[in-house]
C-alpha cells in the first residue's frame, strides 16, 4: 500500500471525483481524523452529512451502529464502512429479542434506547438518546420509571441527575473500553498532574464519574476543554479523542486517565481501508426498510425535543 502522504492525496482526489465525504468518530486513529471532513459524535456526524446536499457517498469511519444511523438519516446517499468487522461490543449486548422481552414484561413503561444500539433493537424502543442529551430525553417522558439500555453506567448517571428510576436493559450492559478506566488509575494520574481538571464520559463507572470535575459526551468534553481556564486536562474516555483535543487547544496539555483505554474496534479503521472503501465503494451499509422506518422514529422523536 502507498505511503501515508500518497494515500492522503489519493483520498482527497477521490472525494472530489465521487462527491464523497468522510465521517470519523472522535475515537478514530489520528490519521483518519485528519483526512475526514467531519470529526465528532455519532449522531452529530450523521446530521452533518444530512446538510451535505451535494454528497453522493459517505465513508463512515466508526463502528456498526453509527454507520446504521448514517444510512437511516441519509437514505439518498450511499454509506460504506472501511471495515465491516468494526462492531460495538456494547451494542451487541442488547439484541432485539432481549429488548422485546423487557418491552413485553413492562408494557406501560417508556423505553429509551441509547443510540449506541443496533437499528433492529432501536426499532423496539420509544425514543433514542445520546450521551449528551440522555438526561433531557428521560425528563421529557414525565414518567417515574423508564426502561433504559444498553449502557448501565449512563443509565445510572441519568437516574442520579433526574431522580427517575431506571430499569437497565440488559441488567449490566457496558462499554469494555470505558469500564477499563478504574478510579485508582484516575487518582494516580491526578497525583501526577495535580493542577489538571478531570473530564469523564458517562459510560465510565460511577466511581470514576464521582471524582470527575465534568461528565459529558465526547463533544461536550471537547467544548468544556476549550472554555475551562485549566491548562492541563485529564481525559477519562477512549484515548482517540486526545488527538482532537490537542489540535483544537494548542495551548493546553491533555493526558489520558488510563493509557489502556483503547477501543480495538474503532482502531480497525485505517487510512488504507478508508481509501479502499472510497475507491471501491465497498462494504455498503443497508438497513432493511421495515427496521429503518421503526428505528428512525426514535431518532425523530429525540430530534423533536430541540
Amino acid at each position: 500500500m502507498a505511503d501515508k502522504e500518497s494515500l492522503v492525496e489519493k483520498i482527497q482526489r477521490l472525494k472530489t471525483k465521487k462527491r464523497a465525504i468522510i465521517l470519523a468518530h472522535n475515537y478514530q486513529r489520528p490519521e483518519v481524523q485528519d483526512v475526514a471532513d467531519y470529526v465528532g459524535d455519532s449522531i452529530e456526524l450523521s446530521r452533518k452529512a444530512m446538510n451535505e446536499k451535494d454528497a453522493r457517498l459517505i465513508v463512515f469511519s466508526a463502528v456498526d451502529f453509527m454507520a446504521e444511523s448514517g444510512a437511516m438519516l441519509n437514505p439518498e446517499k450511499k454509506v460504506v464502512v472501511p471495515d465491516p468487522s468494526a462492531k460495538c461490543p456494547m451494542a451487541q449486548m442488547l439484541p432485539a429479542r432481549t429488548a422485546l422481552e423487557y418491552r413485553q414484561k413492562h408494557p406501560r413503561i417508556p423505553f429509551v434506547l441509547y443510540v449506541n444500539t443496533l437499528a433492529e433493537t432501536r426499532a423496539v424502543g420509544d425514543i433514542c438518546c445520546t450521551s449528551a442529551n440522555a438526561v433531557e430525553v428521560v425528563q421529557s417522558l414525565n414518567a417515574g420509571t423508564v426502561l433504559f439500555g444498553p449502557d448501565y453506567n449512563l443509565g445510572k448517571y441519568v437516574e442520579a441527575k433526574t431522580g427517575i428510576r431506571i430499569i437497565p436493559v440488559p441488567e449490566h450492559g457496558f462499554c469494555p473500553t470505558h469500564v477499563s478506566i478504574h478510579k485508582e488509575d484516575v487518582l494516580l494520574t491526578k497525583e501526577q498532574y495535580p493542577d489538571a481538571v478531570l473530564i469523564a464520559h458517562p459510560e465510565c463507572t460511577l466511581a470514576v464519574q464521582e471524582v470527575a470535575d465534568f461528565v459529558g459526551s465526547t463533544s461536550q468534553m471537547c467544548r468544556y476543554a476549550q472554555h475551562c481556564p485549566a491548562k492541563s486536562v485529564i481525559v477519562a474516555t477512549e484515548v482517540g479523542v486526545l488527538h482532537r483535543l490537542a489540535k483544537e487547544n494548542p495551548g493546553k496539555a491533555f493526558y489520558p486517565a488510563y493509557r489502556g483505554a483503547v477501543c480495538p474496534n474503532m482502531k480497525k479503521n485505517t487510512l488504507e481501508n478508508v481509501y479502499l472503501a472510497l475507491r471501491d465503494e465497498s462494504h455498503p451499509v443497508v438497513v432493511p426498510a421495515a427496521i429503518a422506518s421503526k428505528a428512525k422514529l426514535g431518532l425523530e422523536r429525540m430530534f423533536a425535543l430541540k
